[in-house]
């Protein structure tokens, strides 16, 4: 696809960092921005966040609900599929975990969406306990919308793809199935550190 951002070439450049650089993975200074398709501008006056599917009741959040939720800073390793990795990256948001709080539900799977259309797909167990969230700040600062601003999934222990620009909710589901980039030979499940970058690792 012509509209996808080009790749990064880079090489490691700290040795001692070297054990926490999964498999086939280089280092970058920079943030890389790779997306498909131009970048959403939300209204945050519109904005909403949503969890819905296979559950007992769905919620949903505005921004000024969502912003008053509890929050935590997290320190985490970022690996993506094209192979840069970003160690100690600083993020702000808000846990899976606090928005699930109370869900009655059966599934075992999610699909995040996001504005222009994306789609991921994740076993809820990779969601919850204290490993994702929803982040609103980087480095300090709100999250530029090239990044994935106002707010991104942030599911660091699996590849970048995962951790879905623009969210705006989740489905949960009884199945699982396959997003965007899934439906297109990426790895259903995408752990970096067993390579499993296309269909078939």
């Amino acid at each position: 696809m012509a509209f996808i951002s080009r790749g990064f070439k880079g090489k490691r450049r700290d040795p001692a960092a070297s054990s926490r650089l999964p498999p086939g993975q280089y280092l970058v200074d920079g943030f890389p921005v790779l997306s498909a398709g131009p970048t959403p501008r939300a209204d945050l006056a519109q904005w909403t966040f949503s969890i819905e599917g296979e559950v007992d009741e769905p919620r949903r959040w505005t921004w000024e609900e969502f912003r008053r939720l509890p929050s935590e800073k997290v320190t985490v390793d970022i690996h993506c599929v094209t192979k840069w990795s970003k160690l100690d990256t600083s993020w702000t948001g808000v846990s899976l975990d606090t928005l699930l709080e109370g869900v009655e539900t059966a599934a075992d799977y999610a699909m995040v969406f996001s504005d222009g259309g994306y789609t991921t797909n994740l076993p809820l167990e990779d969601l919850t306990g204290g490993k994702a969230w929803i982040a609103f700040e980087y480095d300090g600062r709100p999250l530029d919308p090239e990044h994935g601003g106002p707010a991104r999934l942030l599911v660091p222990h699996l590849y970048f793809w995962k951790s879905a620009k623009w969210v705006r909710g989740i489905a949960l589901q009884l199945q699982d199935e396959p997003g965007f980039w899934e439906s297109n030979g990426y790895h259903l499940y995408g752990d970096p550190w067993r390579e499993q970058r296309y269909w078939g690792d």
